[in-house]
């Protein structure tokens, strides 16, 4: 499903085509995808409010697939292995961002769906210095939503200092949040959940907050850390003003309208406001781990590869349970 020029999603901006299977190169994956999900960055650069960096691009950035040829001279995998394709592509590998473990600010970096073709198809290529191992504990479905909400609700999680214990806010409710609450549930922590749906705060509740309210309402006790989960900047204040002394609200997002001015006061007492830019390998090997170790459950609603339209309208309109994802006929 390739996108050639961006535009509402009325004008149905994924257009089905048949293209030659892509030829991985040295050090290269080629994978039979079995199951890719659908996240709200796909969404963006679909309708242009992200601008897409390569046209004409597929999209999709959680995909799960097996090995089925490996690029001249690639090592450490073999044809059958099931793998991982997430949010980060590429790096240089020698850069000062890439020498400390901090590849996901490289400024060489590339990015699956986005700088290349990504899961939205039966057949993708993956750098295989940056496929992640997929444990066989989990089904293609259930794994691809993690692997881009969940690395990314972990690594934001983590940029908020979250420590066992803490009393955590999740500011907004969607597939992520769904992943990072039950991270935060197995570390030990209250969690606080403020989203705009009624449903979304029964299903926080259900999955263990002690607490769950709309924005407008005020969180009952001074939080320790935060994330904010949805793409809009006054969502950030009204996380900054629940933190106690010295917390931190880490944004999870790509794109961010602006934030609107605040008091001061509410960013005294050290309190801090964090970025989360993309994933590093770690975070997602780390991630994937962990969620067969708690286990972590996902919620999906699975589209066929041909619907991804219907998918990203599903979305953009609120009407998913859960994490989105397009299955292929190889789906396990």
């Amino acid at each position: 499903m390739r996108l050639h020029r961006p535009g509402p999603l009325s004008s149905r901006p994924l257009r089905a085509e048949q293209v030659p299977v892509p030829v991985p190169g040295p050090g290269q994956l080629l994978i039979r995808v079995g199951a890719c999900a659908v996240c709200r960055t796909d969404l963006q650069i679909a309708t242009g409010e992200l601008v897409a960096r390569r046209l004409p691009i597929v999209l999709g950035h959680q995909a799960v697939g097996r090995i089925t040829a490996l690029g001249h001279g690639t090592t450490g995998w073999e044809i059958g292995d099931r793998v991982g394709a997430y949010w980060l592509a590429h790096t240089c590998g020698v850069c000062r961002f890439c020498q400390s473990g901090r590849e996901n600010l490289c400024a060489e970096a590339m990015f699956t769906g986005w700088d290349r073709d990504g899961g939205f198809a039966e057949m993708m290529v993956v750098d295989a210095t940056v496929a992640a191992p997929v444990p066989e504990s989990m089904t293609d479905i259930q794994a691809a939503p993690l692997l881009c909400g969940g690395v990314i609700g972990y690594r934001a999680l983590r940029r908020a200092g979250v420590q066992p214990g803490h009393r955590v806010g999740l500011f907004g409710f969607g597939a992520s949040a769904l992943c990072a609450i039950q991270v935060a549930r197995a570390w030990g922590c209250e969690i606080y959940v403020c989203t705009r749906s009624e449903s979304e705060q029964q299903r926080a509740r259900d999955l263990g907050a002690v607490w769950a309210g709309s924005y407008d309402d005020t969180c009952p006790v001074p939080l320790d850390a935060a994330v904010t989960f949805a793409p809009v900047g006054w969502v950030v204040t009204r996380a900054l003003a629940a933190l106690d002394r010295g917390a931190t609200v880490s944004i999870n997002a790509i794109h961010l309208d602006q934030i609107p001015s605040f008091d001061y006061q509410d960013l005294w007492w050290e309190r801090s406001i964090a970025s989360v830019a993309n994933v590093t390998r770690s975070d997602a090997r780390e991630f994937l781990a962990l969620a067969t170790e708690i286990p972590i459950h996902t919620s999906v609603n699975v589209f066929a590869l041909e619907d991804a339209n219907a998918a990203l309208a599903a979305l953009d309109a609120g009407r998913l349970g859960g994490a989105a994802v397009l299955v292929m006929d190889t789906a396990t």
